[in-house]
């Protein structure tokens, strides 16, 4: 039997120039893809971080610290520090940030001290969430066992401005530039004068009122009436000559004896 020769080359025959760069491209391959994710995995520490702190301000929470802990633990990288000032309100900080962690894409977080409400821890993965209340954070001090390496962060940061106020700005603009541009209202037509009277037309005729006769004093006037005058009273020249009557003096009453 006749042996045939293979077209396939054997290890050995490749020489060691084509192991050597495969072996590169490989390790190339490894670094693109492990760096790829390592800024995969930070994207998504600072977005998780992100929604941790949106879920503590929501509730008001006071003195928000965040401390970045990758060279101190391997179980997390940020540590989150918030205040309460009472229970309930450590409480509804807790429930919130569980909210908001789930929201943005995340699993749903590990809670731990709920029921006392002086302490909660917040799991997340890798952000791990400390609420607790004023007394007991400056008892326990944790911003001094994380706190090496802070993270600045820029709390209550503006929405983005939409473009709808601009295009109403637009709209508005184009309006009063129409109304501008429309076309002026004819003027109405003036009316026709009256045509002047010549010269030499006669004039019209006066009307003229005829006069009332005045009344005459004599035809109309009635008889005067006369009043009779009384005789004035006139005493007699005897009664007054006459004279007077004297009077007669009363008796004046004669005095008692004494005894």
């Amino acid at each position: 039997m006749s042996s045939q020769p293979s077209n396939e080359r054997s290890p050995l025959a490749s020489g060691p120039n084509t192991s050597s760069a495969e072996a590169t491209q490989g390790v190339q391959a490894a670094l693109a893809g492990g760096s790829q994710s390592e800024t995969m995995a930070k994207r998504n520490t600072q977005k998780l971080q992100r929604a941790a702190v949106d879920g503590l301000e929501d509730v008001k929470a006071q003195d928000i610290q965040v401390f970045n802990t990758e060279a101190l633990s391997a179980l997390f990288e940020r540590v989150i520090v918030a205040s309460g000032t009472s229970n309930r309100q450590t409480k509804a900080l807790a429930a919130s940030v569980c909210d908001a962690v789930r929201e943005a894409g995340f699993d749903k977080p590990r809670v731990e001290g709920q029921e006392n409400g002086e302490w909660i821890v917040v799991d997340c993965g890798a952000v791990v969430v400390h609420v607790m209340q004023p007394s007991i954070r400056q008892y326990y001090r944790l911003e001094e066992i994380w706190g090496s390496k802070p993270v600045r962060l820029k709390f209550g940061a503006p929405a983005p401005t939409q473009a709808r106020p601009a295009a109403a700005g637009a709209k508005a603009k184009t309006k009063s530039a129409t109304a501008k541009a429309k076309p002026a209202k004819p003027a109405k037509p003036a009316k026709p004068a009256k045509p002047a009277k010549p010269d030499g037309a006669p004039a019209a005729p006066a009307r003229a009122k005829s006069a009332k006769p005045a009344k005459s004093d004599t035809s109309q006037a009635g008889p005067a009436r006369t009043r009779a005058v009384k005789p004035l009273k006139t005493e007699s020249a005897e009664a007054a000559a006459a004279p007077a009557k004297p009077r007669p003096a009363r008796p004046r009453a004669s005095p008692k004896p004494v005894a």
